[in-house]
């Protein structure tokens, strides 16, 4: 039973059932992301392309985080890892980094307001960036109102004609930009941050010495709204590694990202591991993953190969603009490079698309292998090219290893990657370090060198672990539900970070990424529970704990469960504007209920059983049919008389009076068990709408996927009448589009 009730609704799924380890594992779903390094939600790097080498590697929110891989066999490089970045010259750097200057208008002005020519004598004169101050930390001049016009003076001292030049903005909402009067970008209805445009030939030919005018508008449409924008140019010879080598397959597994390429007269496989083993905490909260090698010769012939890896600074940074410093030592039997911001304000940012800039991201290899490099990218660039080593004299922050070795057969070796945070989070005031040093008493260093000692190990359960769950998930669910599965355990685990209460209390924190930046939000641990509670139920209540805490130690006061404790990494209490009630208590009833079954037993309920009686006496006052409001769903906007959400507030009371069963209340749990059988009857007669269900109570022809009764099977209820998961279900596969089942 609890296998599959935990592989038919979690996320991701793992068996304790053996599975032919030399079977080989190939996942051949086009990944809409790759999963290379995944530590935490600030620490988390992609491949967003087919090809490993066929664009920059990203952050989850889309911005660059370099990494670049050469192969260089018999003197001839081989990029397989990231794509070179132009290196970019400011000719007018952003507001953020270095405020400038230039004139505006809120109320709409003549419609050659963007052209060189016109006259903006009359126009205020406000510095950059602008926005809403009062909730923009960067923003030098407010602007509330819902429109802004901005023309900004850049003086050059030469034509660029035939120069590579790009235009950077920063906006919230719509923005559209102009050079000279020439419209360059028209972002439409979005937000973006430091998002870059190249300007065309035709354009670049009007930036000439002189006086020239960058302009724009934006219109906020709702919330806060933020206008920046600067000019950028290309450093001549900024690129050097345009061989790509030719990638020949790539494969997602639960815990490892594996490719192979060809490099001439060898073959080059490479694996990211991140061995994060829910049931071993230390290691599921080490920051430290794996990228391995192998390099074969195709030809039995000697061939003198070099491995190369560079990162940037802007794993360390929110903007690459930020400074920082970067640097190489060597610590026991590891030469490392390290970078970290000049700032280091730690835990000074909180919001959804931020990196995170407090802390120190790492490189290291062994030292009798690998040698190390600090400087500007092309200085190591050409170096590595011209088998020199050592740093670049010129400044620059980038990092970069080197491996040398010599191959006829076949060689292996590794380099580490990882992250020392200082401090992940701030609860209710008190500053957290990662759970890997609750205590202080631990190192980044200690933490590379346990790392580098157990690699052989590690990778060796990494291999078995990913063969279990492809093939549990395999005779399940199929391929495709298996290859889904490896993609996702990586990308699950890694939105949330393992940090201690003050207490001693357990606390798995969630970031809400590209929603609202959200710290522990209900709706989040909800549908990413079961994975926690099939490997490792302590963890299932880590993800509660900050919840009931919230509501236990009286910072939450409302009768119903609080939708999040925060914005990451700040958890000193929801930051949400929108409540969800039944979404939110329906939600921590039915999980506490799941974690007993699990456990066998409901100490847990117990423990918080004052609070749960709480929400369950909301859920039965207000659940049936819920007033106005928002549930997880929330891209619909408020609405009423939810039949869904109404179904989570009955199963919610169901579980309450299930876990009072448990405990041996014997009249409570008759109580509610009643009342939500009596509740599921009152459903089915106010839900019916011939053929199916509806999306409202008071809305016929409407309907909605009803996803929360999945607990009234899995976790053996029986409150519903099983004839309603009959008929939805057959009305369901008459809806089913290209990418599967829409919510409604």
């Amino acid at each position: 039973m609890k296998l599959k009730l935990l592989i038919a609704t979690a996320i991701v799924c793992q068996s304790v059932s053996s599975f032919a380890q030399k079977q080989v594992l190939k996942n051949d779903l086009r990944a809409p992301a790759y999963p290379l390094v995944t530590i935490d939600p600030n620490t988390s790097a992609w491949s967003y392309s087919n090809e490993l080498n066929a664009d920059v590697v990203r952050h989850w929110t889309g911005k660059s985080f370099p990494l670049l891989g050469v192969l260089k066999v018999d003197g001839k490089p081989y990029r397989f890892l990231g794509k070179e970045e132009a290196e970019l010259l400011p000719l007018a750097r952003m507001g953020e980094h270095a405020a400038w200057t230039g004139s505006y208008v809120v109320s709409e002005p003549a419609s050659d307001w963007m052209k060189p020519s016109f006259d903006a004598r009359q126009w205020k004169m406000g510095a950059a960036p602008f926005g809403t101050k009062d909730k923009e930390p960067n923003v030098e001049t407010d602007w509330q109102e819902p429109k802004i016009w901005v023309r900004r003076e850049v003086e050059l001292t030469e034509d660029l004609t035939g120069k590579s030049v790009y235009i950077e903005f920063t906006h919230d909402d719509d923005a559209i930009l102009y050079v000279n009067g020439i419209e360059v970008a028209n972002t439409g209805n979005s937000t973006g941050k430091n998002s870059r445009v190249k300007l065309p030939e035709h354009v670049v030919k009007t930036l000439k010495k002189g006086k020239n005018i960058l302009a724009g508008y934006c219109y906020n449409r709702v919330a806060n709204g933020y206008f920046d924008f600067g000019l950028f140019t290309e450093k001549e010879g900024s690129i050097q590694f345009d061989n790509e080598a030719n990638q020949i397959t790539s494969n997602v597994q639960a815990t490892q990202t594996h490719y192979s390429f060809n490099c001439g007269p060898v073959d080059l496989n490479i694996t990211f591991t991140a061995p994060m083993f829910l049931d071993k905490l230390d290691l599921m909260a080490r920051p430290v993953n794996y990228l391995s090698y192998t390099v074969h010769a195709k030809d039995g012939k000697k061939h003198q190969v070099q491995l190369y890896l560079e990162a940037a600074p802007n794993w360390a940074l929110n903007s690459p603009l930020q400074d920082a410093t970067s640097s190489s030592f060597i610590s026991g039997n590891l030469q490392f490079v390290k970078t970290g911001s000049k700032s280091q304000q730690v835990l000074g940012k909180k919001g959804d698309d931020l990196r995170i800039d407090w802390g120190y991201f790492y490189m290291a290899g062994a030292k009798s292998k690998t040698k190390s490099a600090v400087g500007s990218s092309h200085q190591l660039r050409s170096n590595f090219l011209k088998s020199e080593n050592s740093s670049s004299p010129n400044g620059g922050q980038q990092l970069a290893l080197m491996q040398t070795f010599d191959v006829s057969s076949s060689y292996q070796d590794k380099i580490l990657l990882g992250y020392d945070d200082l401090y992940s989070i701030q609860y209710f005031g008190q500053n957290l370090r990662p759970y890997w040093n609750t205590n202080g008493n631990s190192s980044i260093e200690k933490q590379f060198e346990l790392a580098d000692k157990e690699y052989t190990v590690l990778k060796k359960a990494a291999d078995k672990f990913d063969a279990e769950l492809w093939g549990t998930a395999l005779r399940n669910g199929g391929e495709d539900y298996a290859a889904l599965c490896a993609l996702a355990y990586r990308q699950a685990i890694a939105a949330h970070k393992l940090v201690k209460a003050p207490n001693g209390d357990l606390l798995l924190l969630s970031k809400e990424n590209d929603s609202n930046g959200s710290i522990g939000t209900v709706d989040v641990t909800y549908p990413s529970a079961p994975i926690f509670l099939y490997y490792n139920p302590e963890l299932a209540k880590a993800l509660m704990n900050a919840i009931f805490y919230y509501s236990e130690s009286n910072k939450w006061t409302k009768p119903f469960a609080a939708h999040d404790v925060g914005t990451y990494p700040l958890a000193n209490g929801q930051t949400y504007g929108g409540d969800m009630p039944v979404e939110e208590s329906g939600n921590m009833l039915l999980l506490t209920y799941a974690l007993a079954k699990v456990e066998g037993n409901a100490a847990y309920a117990k423990k918080h059983w004052k609070v749960l009686s709480t929400w369950v006496d909301y859920l039965v006052d207000k659940g049936l049919d819920p007033e106005n409001q928002l549930c997880t769903d929330d891209f619909a906007g408020h609405f009423a008389h939810n039949a869904n959400l109404s179904i989570k507030a009955i199963l919610g009371i169901a579980s309450y009076g299930y876990l009072a069963q448990m405990l041996g209340e014997e009249a409570t749990a008759k109580k509610y068990l009643t009342e939500a059988k009596a509740m599921a009857m009152k459903w089915k007669k106010m839900a019916e709408d011939g053929d199916h269900y509806k999306l409202t109570f008071d809305k016929t022809g409407t309907w909605s996927q009803k996803y929360n009764m999945v607990w009234d099977k899995l976790l053996k209820m029986d409150i519903f009448d099983p004839s309603i998961r009959e008929t939805e279900i057959k009305y369901y596969l008459g809806k089913q589009n290209k990418y599967g089942l829409p919510l409604d």
